[in-house]
C-alpha cells in the first residue's frame, strides 16, 4: 500500500512509537484506530479503559502477572538456534520459540492478562473468540486459573479444521459456540463475541484474543505480548553476541508480530518483516494479505487497513491456515508499513507447506501453520543476504494443525547430513 503520510509526520509518529507514546488519547496509530462501536457498549468500553489505565502500571497488577508468566506460563521462552535450517540458508537462524509456551502459543501471555484484568473489573464471565482455537485454548485455561468461566465463539470452518483444539477449549470448562453466519471463520466469529458482549456489557468481559479491534484492545494486547520482544532481545544479546540483522514474524490480526517487533522498533539497525498469507492468487477471497493488497476502513470498530472491495464491503479471506485467515490488521501494523519502519509481505500456501516440512525435517519442531508463512518468507530473504543473522518469532506448535495437514501429502524434505 502506498504511504499516505509524508516523511515528515512518519518520522514523528515512529519517534512517538518508540518513546511509547502511541496510542494517543482517541486510540489512534496515526491516522488508525479508534473506537467505532455502538452505543450499548461505549460504558463498557469507557470502563475498560479506565481499568487498563489503572491496572496495567500498577505495581500489584504488574508482580501478579509476571508470577503468572513465570511459573504458570514457563516463560522466559527459549531462543533456539537453529543450526542446520542455518547451514541449508546460509544464514545465521535464531527462533523465539512461543511454541514452548504453555497451550503452545503466544496467545496465552495475552489471555492470562486480561484474564487477571477482568477479575479486578469485577466481570462473573467471559467470552471469547478464535479462529486457529489457540486463542480459545489460552482463554480457557486462563479462565479456569483465575475461576471465571468461559465462553468461546468459533466459525464452524475452523471447528473442523481445528478440531483438536476444539476438543482441548471444552476439557479445559469452556463452552464452545459455533457460528454459522458469515464466513463461518474468524471474523464472523468476533462478529458473534461483539453482539454477545451488547447483550450483557455490565457483568461480561470480552478477552479480545489480537490487537485489533476498538481501543483500548490494540494497545493493552500490545502491553500483553510484548514480553515476547522484550526477552528475545536479550536472548539475542546474551546468546548470539549481538542483535539480529532482520526479525520475521507471520501476520493475521498481528498481535504476535507486535509483540516481537514493538521492543525492537527503536533499534534501527534491524529490519522488520511481517509475513501475510498469500493465500493461493492476490484476487480479492483468495488471500488474506491485507497490508499487501487492502485499502484503508473501518472493521469490527476500528481504522485500518481492510480487505474490501470497491463498494466498500468485506472480503472473505483464504489461507490454509486458520489464525492468519482475516480481513482485516492490527492499526499499530497499518501505521508501521505507513510509516515505512516494518515491511510486509506475503507466502502463499504452498511455500507456508513446504516450509513446515523443512523445519520438521531439519530441526525437529513441527511449527504451526501460521508461523511457517514467516520461515518461508525468512527462506527467501536468505537468498540474498548470506551471513546475515536472523531472528524468527515461532508463534506456537502445529499440533492442533493436524487435520488440515492429513489432506496433504507428506513430501519428505531432502537435504544431505552434516
Amino acid at each position: 500500500m502506498k504511504s499516505i503520510l509524508a516523511a515528515s509526520e512518519a518520522a514523528a509518529l515512529l519517534a512517538s512509537s518508540i518513546k511509547g507514546e502511541l496510542p494517543d488519547e482517541r486510540g489512534r496509530f496515526g491516522p488508525f484506530g479508534g473506537r467505532y462501536i455502538p452505543e450499548t457498549l461505549v460504558p463498557a468500553f469507557e470502563r475498560l479503559e479506565a481499568g487498563v489505565k489503572r491496572y496495567l502500571p500498577d505495581a500489584d497488577f504488574q508482580q501478579a502477572f509476571r508470577r503468572e508468566l513465570r511459573q504458570w506460563v514457563g516463560r522466559p521462552t527459549a531462543l533456539t538456534f537453529a543450526a542446520r535450517l542455518s547451514e541449508s540458508w546460509g544464514t545465521e537462524v535464531w527462533l523465539k520459540r512461543e511454541d514452548l509456551a504453555h497451550t503452545g502459543a503466544h496467545k496465552i501471555n495475552n489471555a492470562i492478562g486480561q484474564a487477571l484484568l477482568a477479575k479486578r473489573l469485577g466481570a462473573k464471565r467471559v467470552i471469547a473468540e478464535t479462529g486457529a482455537g489457540q486463542h480459545g485454548v489460552a482463554s480457557a485455561a486462563a479462565c479456569a486459573r483465575v475461576g471465571l468461566p468461559c465462553r468461546v465463539f468459533m466459525g464452524t470452518v475452523d471447528m473442523e479444521r481445528q478440531a483438536p483444539n476444539v476438543d482441548r477449549m471444552r476439557r479445559l470448562g469452556a463452552e464452545v459456540v459455533s457460528v454459522e453466519t458469515g464466513d463461518r471463520t474468524l471474523r464472523a466469529a468476533i462478529d458473534e463475541a461483539m453482539r454477545a458482549w451488547v447483550s450483557d456489557p455490565n457483568d461480561t468481559y470480552y478477552l479480545l484474543g489480537s490487537a485489533v479491534g476498538p481501543h483500548p484492545y490494540p494497545y493493552l494486547v500490545r502491553e500483553l505480548q510484548s514480553v515476547i520482544g522484550e526477552e528475545a532481545r536479550q536472548q539475542m544479546l546474551d546468546q548470539a553476541g549481538g542483535l539480529p540483522d532482520v526479525a520475521f514474524a507471520c501476520v493475521g490480526g498481528g498481535s504476535n508480530a507486535i509483540g516481537l517487533f514493538y521492543p525492537l522498533l527503536g533499534d534501527a539497525e534491524i529490519e522488520l518483516i511481517g509475513v501475510e498469507a498469500g493465500g493461493t492468487g492476490s484476487g480479492l477471497g483468495q488471500n488474506a494479505a491485507t497490508l499487501a493488497t487492502g485499502t484503508p476502513g473501518v472493521l469490527q470498530g476500528c481504522y485500518s487497513i481492510i480487505l474490501q472491495d470497491d463498494d466498500g464491503q468485506v472480503q472473505e479471506t483464504h489461507s490454509i491456515s486458520a489464525g492468519l485467515d482475516y480481513a482485516g490488521v492490527g492499526p499499530e501494523h497499518a501505521l508501521l508499513q505507513a510509516i515505512g519502519r516494518v515491511a510486509y509481505v506475503t507466502a502463499d500456501d504452498e511455500e507456508a507447506l513446504a516450509a513446515l516440512e523443512e523445519v520438521c525435517a531439519l530441526e525437529g519442531i513441527l511449527t504451526a501453520l501460521e508461523t511457517a508463512h514467516a520461515y518461508a518468507a525468512a527462506k527467501r530473504w536468505s537468498k540474498d543476504n548470506p551471513g546475515k543473522r536472523i531472528l524468527i518469532g515461532n508463534s506456537g506448535r502445529g499440533d492442533k494443525d493436524m487435520p488440515t495437514l492429513s489432506q496433504h501429502p507428506v513430501r519428505i524434505f531432502r537435504h544431505a547430513s552434516a
